[in-house]
């Protein structure tokens, strides 16, 4: 859930600083479920896990 917090964050921040358009960033948010269930998924988060010191 730290994860998924981190990331609706970070896409605020993108939408409200800089020129990401709502658009685009749906398009991300789309690209990230169909990487979620992709034969990637549990390295991605392995690695997020290390990374951001998450659990």
């Amino acid at each position: 859930m730290s994860l998924l917090l981190t990331f609706a964050v970070g896409v605020f921040v993108l939408i409200r600083y800089t020129s990401l358009t709502v658009i685009q960033a749906v398009i991300c948010v789309l690209f990230g479920f169909f990487l979620a269930s992709s034969e990637f998924a549990p390295y991605i988060r392995q690695f997020l896990s290390e990374f951001l010191g998450a659990k």
